[in-house]
């Protein structure tokens, strides 16, 4: 076999050329070995290549696989939780085809020995591409700055302390001058940690209510006014992560109006759920940072319509039964979100917020090219990392059927539209629906 395979009869949409092309017998992709050979309609108008594997689409969507910036995958230290193969799996399954993992493992990865031993884990298990974060500090928790030129080198794609905001203002400003150096990346917990320190929802009438501490909505805002202005004096590229607040999303739009060199993500949590989620004390509602107001959430879908949110990622941070089934103050933070963020994201499209191609671009092309990832679009000669999806199919999030370790969801049980049929990496396939 010529490892020839033809996919026709597909709406293929690469938000990065501004490419959607209905579905016909001569349009689609042809892909070739590990890389796409040609694109677009009519180039199957002189006949499909006797040598090529005829995939019919059956009018479904191709897509470049997605790109999710913010993933945990808990190796090394908490395999228990989550490992690089298993997140893979859920990866492939959620039609993920890159992910970005976050540095705060055990041991941290702050130095080259460690990003090498997940690149290496990744090459053993052969499933999706896992690129990888730099810690700011040593511990992702110090004030003393990594070599960022040479874990840059050894190949950590941006530098961030995951879920430990850096604190300390001096060493977020040494951070942003020195990653200047190489034009990279610092990404931010915009949370001040000292207000947080405690809470575990949502500041409010709800948590009164309930009798749980609260997180101020201003610990998010202080912590980005503080560091808009350490971007502006600097001139480093800031991103701030899960964005949740409406007065996040004012102080992002402000600092772009500016011209600043500050961008922001957020995760299906804060544009489709509310501080209600929680209900009585439920522990898989229990987010960092938390779910907020409805006005909130309002805000988040307004950021990301208008374009001051760059990037959705997933906020994958999986957690084992025995750490969510717990007293909601006792309980972990996080929930499992690979395998959810593709439906997750189409509610945007099917509620009218966003176009396909626009919501698929801060899933796909967006977050790669803020951490310059040679993925996320569809060209002749581009890797050929597909996903191959039905955004209408009905479905529901069930997390007892997800293939990650972590089984917890804020989702469980909501009905979506939205469902992976294949993932494809290189070529290969890695995932179907009948798996």
């Amino acid at each position: 076999m010529s490892g020839k395979v033809a996919y026709i009869n597909a709406r293929v949409v690469d938000p990065a050329s501004g490419l959607d092309t209905p579905a016909s017998e001569s349009g689609g992709v042809l892909v070739d070995g590990t890389r796409i050979a040609a694109i677009g309609p009519g180039i199957f108008n002189g006949g499909q290549p006797a040598d090529a594997v005829i995939a019919d689409c059956d009018g479904a969507v191709l897509a470049p696989g997605l790109v999710d910036m913010r993933v945990d995958f808990c190796e090394p230290g908490s395999e228990h939780k989550e490992d690089i193969e298993s997140g893979s799996r859920a990866a492939a399954a959620g039609g993920v085809t890159a992910v970005v993992t976050l540095p705060d493992t055990d041991p941290v990865i702050d130095d080259a020995s460690v990003l090498e031993f997940v690149a290496r884990r990744a090459r053993d298990v052969k499933l999706v591409k896992v690129f990888a974060y730099g810690s700011v500090t040593r511990g992702a928790g110090s004030d003393e700055i990594v070599e960022m030129g040479l874990m840059k080198q050894a190949g950590a794609v941006a530098f961030t302390n995951g879920r430990n905001a850096v604190a300390n203002a001096k060493t977020l400003s040494r951070a942003l001058k020195y990653a200047l150096a190489f034009d990279a990346l610092v990404v931010q917990h915009a949370e001040e940690p000292a207000l947080a320190n405690g809470g575990v929802m949502q500041s409010g009438e709800l948590a009164t209510r309930l009798g749980l501490p609260g997180i101020p909505r201003e610990a998010e805002t202080i912590m980005l006014d503080r560091d808009i202005a350490l971007a502006r004096m600097t001139g480093g590229r800031y991103h701030a992560a899960h964005v949740s607040t409406a007065e996040g999303v004012d102080r992002i739009r402000a600092a772009k109006a500016d011209g600043l060199r500050v961008t922001c993500d957020t995760a299906p949590p804060y544009f489709a759920l509310n501080e209600l989620a929680v209900g009585e004390y439920r522990t898989f509602a229990k987010l960092s940072p938390p779910l907020r107001s409805e006005e909130d959430r309002q805000a988040i879908v307004a950021g990301l319509a208008d374009g001051t949110i760059d990037c959705i990622a997933s906020d994958h941070f999986p957690q084992d039964q025995e750490a969510k089934r717990l007293p909601f103050e006792l309980a972990e933070f996080g929930a499992a979100g690979l395998e959810s963020l593709l439906a997750l994201t189409l509610e945007l499209v099917h509620n009218g917020h966003l176009e396909l191609p626009a919501a698929l671009a801060k899933v796909t092309v967006r977050p790669a090219e803020l951490l310059d990832l040679p993925v996320g679009r569809l060209y002749a000669g581009a890797p050929a990392d597909l996903v191959l999806f039905d955004p209408d199919r009905p479905t529901r999030i069930e997390p007892d059927r997800f293939t990650s370790k972590s089984k917890n969801s804020p989702f469980d049980g909501r009905l979506v539209q939205g469902q992976v049929i294949q993932t494809v990496v290189d070529g290969r396939t890695i995932y179907t629906a009948d798996d």
